[in-house]
């Protein structure tokens, strides 16, 4: 039953990724540039002012 079950699911599965061929790949690998680098300036920020409070 689990590999009749496997055999459809993996049958169903297109070529091409649902992302790929109506073009929104773009916009998730845009959405996750942009979450990375708020991540990496936050980062710095925090760098900053923590080595602001060393210095004191």
């Amino acid at each position: 039953m689990k590999n009749f079950l496997l055999n459809i699911l993996l049958q169903n599965i297109p070529n091409e990724s649902l992302f790929r061929t109506s073009g929104k790949i773009y916009i998730v690998v845009g959405i996750i540039a942009i979450i990375f680098m708020i991540i990496v300036l936050y980062l710095f920020r925090l760098d900053k002012k923590i080595a602001e409070i060393e210095n004191k």
